[in-house]
């Protein structure tokens, strides 16, 4: 298998490749795109954050039709091994097949998510004998880091109710729903007072962790409210304690792995030690099948002269044991799926403030909503402030799709069937749900393999034959 620089498609990937495109790093590609539809008289916008729309009039035949949106994103993600010198702001990209018909770069990530939308969205623009309805091609800038130019479109730049978004690969997969989201960050202000007790500190060790998008069901342990469990049972106990420290999680999509506590006690070590071993072997229990590597560190600290009064140690525990967290919903259509959950995913003390990073995520609006309620009422009680923001849209599930008919259809011709796929993760496709509720949504794209790694790689062969059923789709889309 060759890469066929003579197929649009193959050629404008070439060219996308010679231009980095990193996000934050767009204006060089967003202005190929411009100085691509100016080339041939297409109208377009460019706004400031770099995204493109295009507009290319319907084929003869087709004017009546129903707008068509096409819709990829602009930026990838920049990551290469070690013993690589690439210059993501400056170097091509290094592309070659393997044996094996596979596309890669050399080193780094390829680019392929979403490169290879951005290339059939250029390829069908320039391509005057496909028959088409009229096409509004929407390229979009920063989706690998929150998606942020979708999240700057305007409802009134959106010219139709039809949508096939090209960030979603399998060649005979499409997915049928995203979920929304959005950040709590929740606070309280520092206090400190002089300390004269023994300290000691916890760390939570062993846990899988991972993504919150497609593991928040799993039922994994999150090590922030784990160790706020360990502490909150030895208050249960009769223990008298006062925090010196808190920090846990790295990121808020992700099931923090780890926390460490430093408290305070006037309690003797070897009771408190074996009321956290009692703790520790119940959660164990508790997480036999989901998170077996579970531990608790347990020690004794030196030289703490200050510790937080009694009255914000017992704030912060009651907070943080009593707030949602974890899978809290699931479809009761799409198996597997679950629709609303929370991810208390990072506690950190900064110079004046107790911190906790939540992400919630659901299809639903009502459903984040719930939850960003929850979290302010528990913050009245105990003096916490929550502040909500980067809140994006879900796209619900829905049985009816003119779209996804047609697709199913024209990947049956093929002799295969049309996988439907859900996600809990934040799409695009949300963004404009959110902001055309009625939109009829779609997502395509060929078979790929290790997004976000310099492992990523294109199979060629897909490559073609996505192209083909989606030019095909976009025919019978009158």
């Amino acid at each position: 298998m060759i890469f066929d620089l003579s197929k649009k498609h193959c050629f404008f990937f070439n060219e996308l490749s010679k231009i980095p495109r990193g996000s934050r790093n767009e204006k060089a590609v967003s202005d190929y795109i411009v100085s691509f539809a100016d080339e041939r008289g297409l109208k377009r916008k460019q706004d400031e954050v770099y995204n493109v729309l295009i507009e290319k009039p319907a084929s003869p035949g087709y004017e009546d039709s129903e707008p068509l949106i096409l819709q990829a994103h602009i930026d990838m993600v920049c990551e290469k091994n070690k013993d690589s010198h690439h210059d993501f702001e400056k170097d091509p990209l290094q592309l070659y097949v393997d044996d094996e018909g596979w596309l890669h770069a050399k080193g780094t990530t390829l680019g392929a998510d979403d490169g290879t939308g951005v290339a059939y969205m250029l390829a069908i623009l320039d391509d005057d004998t496909l028959p088409h309805p009229p096409l509004q091609c929407i390229f979009t800038a920063m989706e690998e880091i929150g998606l942020v130019g979708a999240s700057h479109l305007k409802k009134e730049d959106i010219h139709g109710k039809r949508l096939i978004n090209l960030d979603s690969g399998g060649e005979t997969v499409t997915t049928v729903s995203s979920s929304g989201g959005a950040r709590a960050r929740i606070t309280c202000p520092l206090k400190s007072e002089e300390n004269d007790l023994p300290a000691y500190f916890i760390g939570i060790r062993g846990l899988l962790g991972g993504h919150s998008e497609n593991l928040i069901n799993q039922e994994r342990g999150n090590a922030n409210l784990l160790a706020v469990r360990i502490l909150k049972e030895l208050q249960l106990a009769g223990v008298q304690l006062n925090l010196v420290s808190f920090s846990g999680g790295l990121k808020y999509n992700a099931i923090p792995r780890e926390a460490d506590i430093v408290f305070v006690s006037d309690t003797p070590q070897n009771e408190l030690e074996a009321q956290i071993r009692h703790t520790e072997k119940e959660i164990l229990e508790e997480l036999e099948f989901s998170d077996a590597g579970f531990r608790v560190e347990f020690r004794r600290e030196e030289g703490i002269t200050e510790r937080m009064p009694r009255t914000l140690t017992d704030n912060i525990l009651n907070y943080m044991y009593l707030m949602p967290n974890g899978f809290l919903h699931k479809s009761m259509k799409i198996e597997g799926l679950t629709t609303a959950s929370m991810n208390a995913g990072v506690v950190k003390m900064e110079e004046k403030e107790f911190v906790i990073e939540d992400l919630i995520r659901s299809a639903i609006a009502s459903h984040t909503d719930t939850v960003i309620r929850q979290l302010e009422l528990l913050a009245e009680f105990f003096g916490f402030e929550v502040s909500v923001g980067e809140r994006y849209s879900g796209w619900n599930f829905s049985d009816t799709s003119p779209l996804r008919k047609i697709l199913r259809e024209v990947v049956g011709e093929t002799g295969r069937t049309l996988t439907e796929r859900a996600s809990h993760g934040g799409l695009e496709t949300g963004i404009f749900k959110g902001l055309i509720p009625e939109m009829d949504i779609i997502t395509y794209g060929p078979i790929a393999s290790g997004a976000h790694t310099p492992d990523e790689k294109l199979d060629l062969a897909s490559y073609d034959r996505s192209f083909e059923i989606l030019k095909e789709v976009i025919r019978r889309a009158k």
